[in-house]
């Protein structure tokens, strides 16, 4: 149908521009930028993991271009079962992760993936830490010391938002903020947005801020909402 070949066309388009973006981007000397890139696995968000699995390959399919990116894929789900994996740099090896996970029901574990992060880059620095996720079901006081830690540790948090809880909203705020990282939401219905919020995470981990500002200056608002938050 034409809107579909539209849509296809228009999608097929942005990534090719992002792929030339970060092409242009330096390579920073002193090892690989590192980036974690956590998920909320319980089965609220089973309706959506199809699609994000698909965007966020395609996403870090172009990040290789970059020369620069560990990808480490690391969720929660079911009855306390946390997930962390190697740090990987290859497409491939990040797609089979990806596509190796389902969603089953559970609480939220949050600060698992937080306290990981700590560990992590007291070990080796990590860049940034990305979340997607809907809601929060933990204490707040132990979320927002541990988002404190990552800030002293210059290891920001991007909060991902899916949906429009009004609590969650608030703590994952809380939670970019004291790790000096951003908050965005976004909507299933808007699968560019979250293209492009991840985008933009993956420059900043392999370029900086100043990486970031060169290409929020031509990307999306909701990039550049994003951008203005970090430090």
């Amino acid at each position: 149908m034409p809107d579909k070949e539209l849509r296809t066309k228009s999608d097929k388009q942005a990534i090719d521009q992002f792929i030339n973006e970060v092409r242009t981007l330096p390579r920073h000397g002193g090892g690989q930028g590192r980036l974690i890139f956590a998920l909320d696995a319980t089965a609220s968000r089973e309706a959506t993991w199809d699609q994000a699995c698909h965007l966020q390959s395609e996403l870090f399919m172009a990040t290789r271009d970059l020369g620069g990116l560990a990808i480490q894929l690391c969720y929660y789900r079911g009855f306390g079962q946390f997930k962390a994996t190697k740090f990987v740099t290859e497409t491939g090896q990040l797609l089979d992760l990806m596509n190796g996970v389902s969603c089953l029901g559970g609480r939220t574990q949050i600060s698992r993936v937080l306290g990981h992060a700590v560990k992590e880059t007291r070990t080796e620095a990590v860049k940034a830490v990305v979340f997607i996720g809907d809601c929060c079901e933990e204490p707040v006081d132990e979320l927002c010391h541990t988002a404190g830690e990552l800030g002293m540790l210059r290891t920001p948090v991007f909060m991902f938002h899916e949906g429009a809880d009004a609590h969650a909203r608030a703590v994952f705020q809380q939670v970019s903020k004291l790790s000096g990282g951003a908050y965005a939401p976004f909507d299933r219905n808007s699968p560019q947005v979250l293209k492009d919020l991840l985008a933009a995470v993956a420059v900043y981990a392999s370029g900086g801020a100043k990486a970031l500002q060169d290409f929020s200056s031509r990307s999306s608002p909701e990039v550049k909402r994003l951008t203005k938050q970090i430090r």
